[in-house]
């Protein structure tokens, strides 16, 4: 163990300390409180399955108490000047810098997540609610459109309290990236972070408290999602649901939520094609498909999960590609050198792990990895990045979501069939386009199904621009303006000039 590794594992447990010897409950209208059950489950680590502590268990009472928390301030939060929570969101992103390295650590030994990539969780997290505490003062401008004999203008108005459910992949930035939007548009929120990482949202909470945020506007509540998650999803207060999360919950709370015909907003999984052709560049090409499978354990819904690599290429760029995959160092989530640390939880290690079997079953070949590494690394939940190869569209290591550090690649010859195999999935999150081609880059953009393409990048994070997915990959988008679409109604004023002939019958 080198003595970072010691130095930053010491300081981790500083931090957790407190996590460890105290039960984590829930925030509720400003207060903290163990809920109305008292029942708690235990929190681990992925790195060697020790205690963090102990989480309260959410109960259907204490999801009404914070949906009734959201309600009640929902008016007072709302008529607050755009100008005034600003202020507050901008000390929010204050209060989140000064507990970065905090932030990092306890999100790394919560979730596995290497520190390297943590580092930035903090920052990324306040420049979330910066960005949209700068639109909180427009948030609710419209649109004018004058005619000849009426003039119709636009307003938005807070849709109300909402709820937010975060998953447990990167759950710091993804709760950021959901509640900022919110309260910059005057909604109140009930948030449900992931069970399985839930340490962070508390910090959260403490951060929004600091800041100055009323009584009732940020409310949280920890457990499971089949009483948390659905008697918040069904409470009549909640006005909208936004959601990051594997399609199988997106369907479940999509029939949730019908008697109360809530927006929805689903941000769901992926497929996500990366697409090489011969005359990509090809060390700018092969860097952004190393980093975007084999970043963050390959735990996110943007990863390009499967290389769709053109004929010509293909023996040079999958013999270079299987010497990075085979070089890249998988440590402690703590350890600075770290590039994959362990995966989430002992479940999904062992989805992610049966996978390796299914390869091979199927017909592919595994080119790199294809083990777990517990023998090696002692309980955590640590495998080898793996590469499959000489791989067809329809096994189910190309058409099923593994969410870890798993790359299948697939040998294409033409345009046509590379457009082919990218759109043959029941996924449409997001696609990579590798190529010097400006118009083959062009027409893959318009024939490629998917909500977000990049060409000749990885996943570049553009606060302003639309994020989501189509077919399974989910409903609606983030970013931007389009945030306030989903957290606010629009209202149509007809103003007559009195002008026109208003029709007459009766008279």
């Amino acid at each position: 163990m080198s003595e970072q590794l010691q130095q930053n594992i010491a300081k981790a447990e500083g931090y957790l300390a407190r996590f460890k010897n105290n039960t984590l409950g829930h925030y509720i209208n400003g207060e903290w409180t163990l809920g109305s059950e008292g029942n708690t489950f235990d929190n681990t680590t992925p790195t060697d399955q020790s205690f963090l502590g102990k989480v309260v268990q959410g109960s259907e009472a204490d999801v009404n108490a914070a949906c009734d928390a959201a309600a009640a301030a929902a008016a007072e939060w709302a008529a607050m000047p755009g100008a005034a929570r600003k202020k507050i969101l901008h000390k929010l992103g204050d209060e989140l810098e000064k507990r970065a390295e905090e932030i990092a650590m306890v999100e790394s030994m919560d979730c596995g997540q290497p520190l390297r990539f943590m580092r930035q969780a903090a920052i990324r997290g306040a420049a979330n609610f910066r960005f949209f505490a700068d639109k909180a003062p427009e948030a609710r401008n419209g649109l004018s459109l004058h005619q000849d004999q009426h003039t119709n203008y636009t307003v938005r108005n807070p849709i109300g309290p909402v709820a937010v459910i975060t998953p447990w992949n990167t759950p710091f930035m993804l709760s950021t990236w959901k509640i900022a939007p919110a309260l910059a548009a005057g909604c109140t929120v009930v948030h449900k972070p992931a069970e399985l990482s839930p340490l962070t949202a508390a910090i959260l909470a403490e951060c929004a408290e600091a800041a100055g945020l009323p009584k009732g506007v940020w409310n949280m509540v920890n457990g499971f999602g089949t009483v948390v998650g659905k008697a918040l999803t069904e409470h009549p207060a909640i006005k909208a649901v936004a959601l990051v999360g594997d399609s199988a919950t997106g369907k479940k709370i999509q029939a949730q939520t019908a008697n109360t015909l809530k927006r929805l907003h689903l941000e769901l999984g992926g497929k996500n094609p990366v697409i090489v052709f011969n005359d990509a560049d090809f060390d700018r090409a092969l860097d952004a498909v190393v980093f975007m499978i084999y970043s963050l354990n390959g735990q996110r819904c943007t990863s390009s999960s499967r290389l769709l690599i053109q004929s010509g290429i293909k023996d040079k760029f999958l013999a270079a590609l299987k010497e990075r995959v085979a070089n890249l160092k998988v440590g402690h989530s703590l350890d600075p050198a770290t590039e994959v640390g362990p995966l989430v939880h002992t479940g999904h290690y062992d989805k992610v792990t049966s996978y390796f079997d299914i390869a091979k079953q199927d017909g592919a070949t595994v080119a790199v990895g294809g083990k777990s590494l517990r023998d090696e690394m002692g309980p955590g939940n640590y495998v080898t990045p793996t590469l499959f190869v000489e791989a067809a569209n329809n096994m189910r290591i190309a058409q099923e979501e593994i969410f870890g550090p798993v790359l299948t690649a697939i040998e294409f010859d033409t345009e046509e069939q590379a457009i082919e195999l990218a759109n043959d999935t029941i996924y449409g999150l997001a696609g990579y386009i590798w190529t010097s081609n400006t118009g083959c880059a062009m027409r893959m953009a318009d024939k490629v199904e998917a909500g977000m393409l990049w060409v000749n990048s990885e996943n570049n994070r553009n606060l302003p621009s639309p994020f989501g997915g189509v077919k399974m990959s989910g409903i609606g988008r983030d970013g931007g303006d389009w945030s306030f679409d989903f957290y606010m109604e629009t209202k149509n004023v007809c103003i007559a000039h009195d002008l026109h002939s208003v029709p007459v019958l009766g008279r």
